[in-house]
Formats: C-alpha cells, structure tokens, sequence
C-alpha cells in the first residue's frame, strides 16, 4: 500500500508541475508575445482610410500576433518634434509616420536605447537607430496611370495631390509615364489641394479637374481624397484609389487603388526588431514592387470591376517589366 500511494503522490506532483508551466503567465501560449512597447506616430490624424490608417493596420496586427503595448498619437500637423519626444519617453520603438518628422535626425540620438521607423523619408546621413522606409509608389502610379488611360474616354486623366512636394510629386510623375506609355496622346492634368484632412478641398480640386475633361482622377491627398470620391460619384467619372485597397468606399467610382503597404511594412520591421534582428537600422529600406510592397488593388469579386481583364493581364505584365528593369520609372527621388 506504501508504494502504491507513493506512486499516486509522484503521479499528482508530476501533473501539477505540468499544469503549472501551463500557467497564462508564463506566455508559453505564443512564444512570440512581447512586452515592449511600440508607438505609431502620424503627422497628421487617423481617419483618412489610407495612409495613416494603413500604419495603425500594421500596429494592430503587431498587437494580435505578438502581444505589444501599443500607443498611437496624432499631431495633427504641428508639434511634430514634441510628439517625436513624447513617444521616445516612453515606448521603446516608434514608428514616425509622414515626411514631416525630418528632425528626427537630431532628435534620435538623445535617445540611443529607442528604435525608430520613419516612414516615406530619409535623414541625410545614416543615424544608427534609425531605420528609414522610402516606398516605390511611382512604381505603382505608374500602373495607376495606364490604367487611367485604358479607361479614359476624354482622352484626359487627372491626379490630385496633397501638396507640391516630392514625395507626392514622385506619384505623379509615375502616374503620368503610365498613363502616355499606354496611349502618348493621353493628356494629364493635375492640382493640389495644399492639404491632407479637408474633403471639400479635394472635392473642388477633382471638379476643376473635371472642368478640364479629366474622366479618371487618381486622389493622393489622404483624407482630401474623400471628395475626390464624392466629386467623382456626382459628376459622373472614375477615380483612383491610393496607398490602400480604396475601392470598398465607393465600388461604383472607384475603378482601383495604388497600394502602398505602410502598415505592413511597419510589421515586417517592428517583428525584425522583436526577434532580435537590427541590421536594418542606419539605413533606408525602400519598400517597392519587387518586395511585394506596391501594387494595384481592385477589391473583392463581390464588387463592380470596371477593368477588363485584358488590361488587368497588361498590368501583370507590366509589374513584371518594371521589376526587371525593362521599364525605367520616373522618380523625384
């Protein structure tokens, strides 16, 4: 009887250990879940369903797969070096979202514990705890403008920006290679809406484009965007889509979008980093087609397709050329 209730007692010990490494505590149950703290930052404000929407995207999958305390913070245009601050106090990587964050150069190392990501610039000189992510996107708007022109029935295709400066400006001059390398005799006009958050600005914007005979208008202006869609839908013509797949907006309008995969980018670093990986820091990581981070959306199968499938077809094939070199884009950068 002794050695069969000491059998019994080894046997309870053993499943009690057991049981115990089994403790949520413990976080065997993802062996990736992290503690650190990671903060996205945006220039501007959450909300445009496109660019800054895309990077809280990439933070919440971060959350959801590894388990990290996550803060977001809206500068709302201003304040960009208080915010940059702010977050370094007390996150330990953040991801600056927006070209405005350019005094991050200085800022960083006064904090050489902390990560950073800037999204869509570059400091001038390397910073050892910064990783920069430059994007393709006039790789895309490249195939953004042939479509555009596959599609025009004016002869006349049209692009807001947000403002006139580079990195918008590398859209465009991508947009309208595209467009003219479909058809040479395409016309593009353009505009600025000289902001990012104001629908009825782009409204305005897309209608004096209209006014010329721009039946495609491509939106790369954010949350100005919106009254690009809203123009397009009361007027009568097509748009562009950008940065995200836009087209569940407005499926009727809205034709594709040029993708420009911020949040997933911000994974794809931010897991590097979690993993113990941080060679990418001090350099520029561009983010383009051939590494799967540009391209063209058009939604879902439940939704209008106002792109034949042969132009569709072209568009794979032109993906292909542009990857390989065959076909130069035009860049600002």
């Amino acid at each position: 009887m002794k050695k069969v209730l000491m059998v019994v007692l080894s046997t309870m010990l053993l499943i009690c250990a057991i049981a115990c490494t089994k403790n949520p505590a413990a976080n065997t149950a993802n062996p990736g879940e992290s503690k650190a703290t990671v903060a996205v930052v945006v220039a501007g404000k959450f909300g445009d369903r496109s660019f800054y929407d895309s990077s809280k995207e990439g933070l919440d999958r971060l959350v959801k797969d590894f388990g990290v305390n996550p803060i977001t913070i809206e500068c709302n245009n201003e304040n960009h070096d208080i915010q940059i601050k702010n977050a370094a106090e007390k996150a330990d990587i953040i991801a600056l979202v927006g070209w405005e964050f350019y005094n991050i150069e200085t800022i960083a190392p006064d904090y050489p514990e902390k990560k950073f990501i800037w999204i869509d610039n570059a400091t001038e000189s390397p910073v050892a705890n910064v990783l920069n992510i430059t994007y393709a996107q006039n790789e895309g708007s490249f195939l953004a403008g042939y479509i555009a022109a596959a599609l025009t029935k004016s002869g006349t295709v049209g692009a807001v920006g947000g403002e006139d400066v580079a990195t918008i400006n590398d859209f465009i001059v991508g947009y309208e290679q595209g467009a003219k390398y479909y058809n040479a005799d395409v016309k593009v006009v353009k505009n600025y809406s000289n902001n990012y958050d104001d629908p009825a600005l782009g409204k305005d914007c897309a209608i004096a484009l209209n006014d010329q005979g721009a039946d495609v208008v491509f939106q790369i202006a954010s949350a100005c965007g919106d009254g690009v869609f809203e123009a397009a839908k009361e007027k009568g013509f097509y748009a562009i889509g950008v940065d995200s797949d836009q087209k569940y907006i407005d499926p009727e309008v809205i034709v594709c979008s040029m993708k420009k995969e911020v949040g997933s980018s911000i994974y794809t670093a931010v897991s590097e980093f979690l993993a113990g990986d941080t060679s990418k820091l001090g350099t520029t990581w561009v983010a383009d087609m051939a590494t799967g981070y540009i391209g063209i959306g058009y939604g879902d199968d439940t939704m209008t397709q106002q792109v034949p499938d042969d132009v569709k077809a072209a568009v794979e094939e032109l993906k292909t050329k542009i990857v390989s070199g065959e076909i130069k884009v035009n860049t600002t950068r």
